[in-house]
């Protein structure tokens, strides 16, 4: 298995957002999470790559 996990701020980069927003998006069910351990929050980097492509066909 080789699926990238990015931590919150390396997420929170990507998108150019405040971790606040990045939150919301968890939240919400927006964008998909997964948590490591205890408090270790990481975001696959497809998850990331999914949200995008829904952004982009939404916008078209």
């Amino acid at each position: 298995m080789s699926a990238e996990l990015l931590t919150v701020p390396q997420a929170m980069a990507v998108l150019k957002v405040s971790r606040w927003t990045l939150y919301n998006l968890i939240r919400s069910g927006e964008l998909g999470s997964v948590v490591v351990g205890v408090r270790c929050r990481r975001i696959p980097q497809a998850a990331l790559n999914d949200y995008v492509t829904r952004l982009c066909e939404e916008a078209a």
